[in-house]
């Protein structure tokens, strides 16, 4: 797992502990309903990233008899284990707090409070999202970011900055609220902050339930990586076609291939065992991440 991953979650999960502990406080000293929620988001996150800490470190453990392909897709587990709580944790109780409140409405007291808090919150926040972001920049090479987040096999980037682009805006909406409360006098508006925030946690789980779906159930390696690996097969001499290349993600750095492969008739059963240990050793020097390759040699069907 690439060192860039945890540094990016430590730095989330620190600035989000943090942050958490004053949002309480406030929420605490004014009764604001929309800082409650943020509160209830903050260490929601914190608690994300403690799961993909845990998660990376499951992922390493080494191959057994149980699971000779190893461990690698604990990340991909773990990551939609962040998506149900971020909707279920974060979005639900927010907009129960959100409908609670807008039921039974009660003033903010000293919101002055609630500005510093939210301030410093975006400048820690905003420390953290723009880390999270030059990573999965610079992860994302060529491709562009909605493309970067459906392609990526190693989540845990992405849903720190999924978590983090959700805080920012849930900070706006309650900074709004409270502004709104207080400019107008309208209890509704802290209410209906705490529900937006809801609303934006749930919309956040549901994306990042989607894209780490794919890798949970087993989702091919990149185009590029296929393709790459017909080629260099094709490009043999001994093989006559490339029937089938199968792939599979057993984690963030560990690819899968199954190979069906049809050899020229002449082919001697010397030489097919020749070609597929140049095969083996070729495809893996080209794609690292390639670990494991079973090639079959299968006649190709008309």
């Amino acid at each position: 797992m690439a060192s860039s991953s945890k540094k990016v979650i430590f730095a989330a999960l620190i600035g989000n502990a943090l942050i958490s502990i004053t949002k309480f406080i406030a929420a605490f000293l004014t009764g604001s309903s929309a800082m409650l929620s943020e509160g209830i988001h903050s260490i929601v996150d914190t608690g994300n990233q403690g799961l993909l800490l845990y998660g990376i470190a499951r992922a390493k453990r080494p191959a057994d008899e149980n699971f000779p392909f190893g461990h690698g897709k604990e990340i991909y587990f773990w990551s939609f284990i962040v998506a149900i709580l971020i909707f279920a944790l974060g979005g639900g109780i927010s907009i129960y707090e959100g409908i609670k409140h807008i039921s039974h409405l009660e003033p903010i007291e000293n919101p002055l409070i609630n500005y510093i808090v939210l301030g410093l919150a975006m400048v820690f926040e905003g420390a953290a999202w723009l880390f999270a972001f030059r990573e999965f920049s610079r992860a994302k090479g060529k491709w562009g970011y909605v493309e970067a987040i459906q392609r990526a096999k190693d989540p845990s980037i992405f849903v720190v900055l999924f978590e983090d682009s959700a805080a920012m805006l849930g900070l706006m909406v309650a900074f709004a609220g409270v502004a709104l409360t207080q400019l107008t006098g309208n209890l509704l508006f802290d209410g209906l902050a705490s529900v937006i925030i809801g609303l934006i946690l749930v919309g956040t789980a549901i994306w990042l339930a989607y894209e780490t779906k794919g890798l949970l159930i087993g989702e091919s390696a990149n185009r590029s990586v296929v393709e790459g690996v017909r080629t260099m097969v094709g490009a043999q001499p001994s093989v006559e076609h490339v029937n089938e290349v199968l792939t599979m993600h057993m984690g963030p750095d560990f690819i899968l291939v199954n190979l069906s492969v049809d050899f020229q008739d002449r082919t001697t059963a010397d030489k097919v065992e020749s070609v597929i240990n140049e095969m083996d050793k070729s495809i893996k020097q080209q794609f690292p991440q390639v670990k494991r390759i079973f090639i079959e040699a299968e006649k190709r069907s008309q």
